[in-house]
């Protein structure tokens, strides 16, 4: 595994500098101040890799750009509407630019209208440390009474509902606006953060989009933009629904193995490939990651290493961020089918047998308690992870060599 480490650019508390001594080689970055179904200019793109190439003294950090997370997927894209055409055409320039950067993997998202969402951004745990956590009864809270959405309680057991009008009862008005700020909350460094009633317009706009409709909008997308990147010699990557289950009454195409099978059956090309992320995609207990890594391996283009801890096992329920090796992911298995894939490639001569990893997300632990960094991204913890993760991947390098 290519270890590498997400940076969001000169504004993050977490520096070049930083990363040089975590020990990852490559980092993951973004354009984020670039809206939208904007182009990328060669001279941005240009200005991000320069500046991960040089730490603060002016002296070269010798890391490089090795992925691109994410070339945004805009909401008309989805939708099929509105300047959707002119987004998809900025999006083969975007491709075109990065190629000649010689940045080839590019990770993207095709969850309607929120990303990732988590109801709790700085969840306490025994230990004093704190991490995301999405709770499917503050959800539905926030769904069914700050939000508002018509129907909405039709969406959940009478069970939730009944929990989500206790809990939303025991809010202040100061409760209820965190709530509304964690669910919208828009990634890091994104330009698209939404208040409520851009929630409202955008749900407004879905009406009537099918969970069929929205996945034959996600593979022409794909019919237009994986020629050109397999042209180009670039991996694109999806990143699975973040958590894999519908939110909202809003579709979601990319939650299981299968979602996966059906997008890269559809447009079979090298080019047209997976992030698995072992964080989105465990948050369901019928995915089985070491399984997914075996089967769907050689489309993997691109590696989340994070963990979560379901509170049971529902396919739709609630889960916290735990650490990398002691969620409900076997962790070790999965790094195991990881080097297995690897192997194969090397034997076949893939020029892509390192696949790139970074640790996703990590708790806040130690200093980092006191920093505020954006939530998930915590330089300690994610450093702690990556240890773990190195320590596992390395032992399996050895037993591979017979040492």
């Amino acid at each position: 595994m290519r270890q590498t480490w997400r940076w969001f650019g000169p504004k993050d508390l977490c520096s070049i500098d930083d990363i040089t001594q975590v020990g990852a080689t490559g980092v993951v970055s973004a354009l984020h101040h670039i809206p939208n179904g904007i182009i990328w200019s060669p001279e941005e793109i240009a200005q991000r890799r320069a500046e991960i190439a040089t730490r603060k003294d002016g002296s070269p950090s010798g890391l490089t750009w090795d992925v691109v997370e994410s070339l945004p997927v805009s909401e008309d894209i989805k939708k099929q509407k509105n300047d959707w055409r002119e987004h998809v055409a900025n999006y083969k320039i975007s491709l075109r630019h990065l190629a000649e950067a010689r940045i080839e993997v590019i990770c993207y998202n095709f969850m309607p209208v929120l990303d990732w969402t988590r109801t709790d951004l700085r969840y306490s745990l025994p230990n004093g440390a704190s991490c995301m956590r999405f709770d499917i009864n503050d959800f539905a809270a926030f769904d069914i009474h700050v939000l508002a959405r018509p129907g909405a309680s039709a969406d959940y057991t009478n069970a939730m509902a009944d929990e989500a009008e206790r809990r939303f009862s025991r809010l202040d008005d100061a409760g209820r606006k965190q709530l509304a700020r964690n669910v919208t909350m828009g990634l890091p460094g994104s330009t698209e953060s939404m208040t409520l009633d851009d929630v409202r317009l955008h749900l407004a706009e879905y009406d009537g989009i099918s969970r069929d409709r929205l996945r034959a909008n996600f593979v022409d997308f794909l019919d237009e933009v994986v020629p050109v990147a397999e042209d180009l010699g670039l991996r694109l990557c999806c990143h699975p629904d973040d958590p894999p289950f519908a939110l909202l009454g809003l579709p979601r195409v990319m939650s299981t193995e299968a979602d996966y099978k059906y997008i890269l059956d559809a447009i079979d090309s090298p080019a047209n490939g997976m992030t698995l992320c072992s964080g989105s995609l465990g948050a369901r207990p019928d995915n089985d990651l070491p399984g997914m890594m075996d089967r769907l391996g050689d489309r993997v283009h691109f590696l989340h290493l994070r963990n979560v801890k379901r509170d049971t096992d529902d396919v739709i329920g609630s889960f916290f961020e735990a650490e990398h090796l002691d969620g409900d992911t076997d962790m070790v298995a999965l790094i195991a089918a990881i080097v297995r894939e690897e192997k194969r490639r090397r034997d076949t001569g893939r020029a892509d047998h390192s696949i790139p990893m970074r640790p996703d997300h990590g708790q806040d632990i130690l200093d980092d308690l006191g920093r505020r960094y954006q939530p998930g991204y915590p330089t300690i913890g994610r450093m702690k992870g990556l240890a773990e993760l190195r320590g596992v991947f390395r032992a399996f390098e050895h037993a591979q060599h017979g040492l």
